[in-house]
């Protein structure tokens, strides 16, 4: 292990919230690793820590950065995620391929997956627009996370009113997906790409919620004027 990651996973250990260790498995299905550390503070030695490594490379960093991801706890995924976003000045098309990896082999809940793909994914690809190709595959995985990730992605250039076309797409592939965090994954890219688009996304969800399952359709109408939510969510 690297002598700064073993200072942050120290850093963490005497910092542990026992009432945050006790609830923190509360909001997932799925069993996960964590110290118990506030999300706040867990966030502060991230900026204080990288302040050690900021004028390393960034394979240097993005090697850190898989460390953390590799440990399997909450926390220091939390950290890997910042890390690789605080960098993302140096993002070059090549790195796509180091995220796309993140995701595939080490996100293994919503919280990873929504952190890393909001900020350091969902910037790459409003650098590089050409890549939202490669999340409309991302769409087709067998792995859950991967088919979430395609759509959580989106959900900060949706609200900038960027990929409204590409919003469309993903979600008429994920649209029957039976997964319900599929499902809530595509819905909240939805409700994003509404706040820039509303009555484009409005017209599309009139379009296709026979088939829409209710868990995604909530989630899409959920900022909507209350007439519009009313329309949607008439059988």
């Amino acid at each position: 292990m690297s002598e700064i990651i073993a200072q942050v996973i120290e850093e963490l250990k005497r910092n542990v919230d026992e009432k945050t260790l006790a609830t923190g498995q509360n909001f997932f299905k799925e069993k996960i690793q964590l110290y118990g550390v506030k999300t706040a503070l867990v966030t502060k030695i991230s900026k204080d820590y990288f302040k050690q490594i900021a004028n390393r490379s960034k394979e240097e960093i993005f090697g850190f950065c898989e460390e953390l991801w590799k440990s399997g706890y909450m926390e220091n995924t939390f950290i890997a995620c910042n890390w690789s976003y605080y960098i993302h000045e140096r993002y070059e098309r090549l790195d796509f391929a180091v995220f796309e990896n993140w995701v595939n082999e080490f996100v293994n809940n919503w919280a990873a997956c929504d952190t890393l793909c909001n900020h350091t994914v969902g910037t790459f690809v409003e650098m590089y627009p050409e890549y939202v190709a490669n999340l409309k595959e991302w769409a087709k995985s067998a792995n859950r996370w991967m088919r979430r990730a395609a759509a959580v992605t989106l959900i900060i250039p949706a609200r900038h009113g960027l990929f409204l076309l590409d919003v469309f797409e993903i979600a008429n592939i994920l649209l029957l997906d039976t997964d319900d965090l599929v499902q809530k994954g595509y819905g909240w890219m939805l409700k994003a790409a509404s706040e820039a688009h509303q009555q484009e996304v409005f017209e599309y969800v009139l379009a296709i919620k026979a088939v829409m399952p209710r868990t995604a359709l909530r989630y899409a109408i959920e900022k909507m004027p209350a007439e519009m939510k009313k329309r949607a969510m008439e059988k």
